[in-house]
């Protein structure tokens, strides 16, 4: 049955024509509401299918079955297309033809060879636009009308985010180097200080740069100390527990110690990680002045004020956060001297984004146009942020909401079955 229902919206997304007497092409099959489904429309989509499984070598069940699927899959069409009058949704033929060039692009090809393999296939390319039209408001009507529907707790994120992370976890595979300030057995408190002691030297030394593998020839009583410290690859489950519970979830290159143990203080350096997902990005700090154009403000008089105001700024008659409190029209930042924040720059409009992401840090920009108004920025700092949490908890979110999404618009398109005026028009 899925197999067939893929059949089915295939068939929607190119019907091809038909040989039948006008009689039949002109008949109702199915009255729904105020609209119709023709026994064309039918038959178009019943030879669809037809071809498609040919295609792909599958096997049909009898016409009878195939004509139920394919009547409720147009009347479900019908339905929704009726709605989306209603509401006044539209697909302008720009919108049209940038989907064409997007379905061109992910086969592979070009808009004129997709024309041609739909003419291969027998079908209209008129009537292949229409249908793409008609598949593009179809969706619309489902998104306006299911995603309201659809709510995903902060306990269901956190929950399947600790599954991801838990699952992923089984993957990851760590490679330690390990020295040891071995305490011999029944030392005295005073010998286990000094050890202590020793072992904090140690570390000071690898985080001012010395060589880990050196340190550990000199220094380690630990049974891998002539390799270096190399431990090997291992998984969280398979090393002691007490490396495990610190190493989890640390990065490549990072130290952890002194852990102290029955037999003395442990320094451990992940040399290597492999199987971790690591999603990093990049943030600027940065502040603008906005000066936006009006009936009385022109464009260029806007960009001058912005050019007159950098020139005072970089002279030093001024302060950048002075003149924004003053002058910029942007609220939520000029009380705050012009200053957004951490962000990353894609959150931005465009213009305003290729800015920060090229400007030097504690530059202050020429003048420049923005859907907002003219701008000038000064990106204050860069860094690199780890995102892996947040990367996470949104892939979580969109596996529950996508879930979820397919259950309440099943339930949906249900209910405005049940709720339409339906009746097939005898033979």
């Amino acid at each position: 049955m899925k197999q067939l229902y893929v059949l089915l919206c295939a068939a929607i997304i190119g019907f091809t024509s038909v040989t039948a007497s006008a009689q039949e092409l002109d008949r109702v099959a199915v009255i729904v509401n105020d609209g119709v489904v023709l026994e064309s429309e039918v038959q178009q989509m019943l030879t669809q299918v037809k071809q498609n499984a040919q295609r792909e070598n599958m096997s049909l069940p009898a016409d009878e079955v195939l004509r139920v699927q394919a009547i409720d899959r147009l009347v479900l069409r019908e339905l929704q297309l009726q709605m989306a009058r209603r509401m006044g949704i539209e697909v302008s033929d720009a919108q049209l033809q940038a989907t064409l060039n997007s379905i061109a692009q992910d086969s592979g090809v070009t808009i004129d060879q997709m024309r041609e393999q739909i003419a291969s296939d027998g079908m209209s390319w008129d009537n292949y636009r229409e249908s793409v039209r008609r598949e593009m408001i179809t969706g619309q009507v489902q998104r306006n009308a299911v995603q309201q529907r659809v709510y995903v707790s902060p306990q269901e994120i956190n929950n399947l985010t600790k599954m991801i992370s838990d699952m992923s976890e089984q993957e990851v595979e760590y490679r330690l180097s390990h020295i040891l300030i071995g305490v011999r057995d029944g030392a005295s408190s005073a010998e286990t200080q000094e050890a202590r002691e020793r072992a904090e030297q140690v570390l000071e030394r690898l985080r001012n740069g010395a060589d880990f593998a050196e340190a550990a020839i000199t220094t380690s009583s630990g049974s891998t100390a002539l390799e270096g410290g190399d431990l090997g690859w291992m998984n969280i489950n398979a090393m002691p527990t007490l490396f495990a519970e610190v190493v989890r979830d640390k990065r490549k290159g990072e130290l952890v110690g002194p852990l102290k143990s029955g037999v003395g203080f442990h320094i451990l350096k992940v040399a290597d990680t492999r199987g971790i997902e690591s999603v990093e990005v990049e943030e600027v700090n940065a502040r603008h002045i906005l000066i936006q154009p009006s009936i009385i403000l022109s464009d260029k008089r806007a960009e001058e004020m912005l050019q007159g105001y950098r020139q005072q700024i970089m002279n030093g008659e001024a302060t950048f956060a002075d003149l924004a409190r003053e002058h910029s029209a942007d609220p939520g930042s000029a009380a705050d001297g012009g200053n957004l924040g951490w962000n990353e720059p894609n959150i931005f409009a465009d213009a305003f984004r290729r800015v920060v992401e090229t400007a030097p840090v504690g530059e202050i920009s020429a003048p420049f146009k923005s859907e907002f108004g003219w701008h000038i920025v000064e990106v204050l700092d860069r860094r690199t942020q780890d995102a892996t949490e947040r990367s996470q908890q949104n892939r979580a979110y969109q596996m529950l909401f996508s879930r979820k999404y397919q259950e309440e618009l099943e339930n949906w398109q249900q209910e405005i079955r049940d709720q339409a005026y339906i009746e097939q028009v005898g033979e």
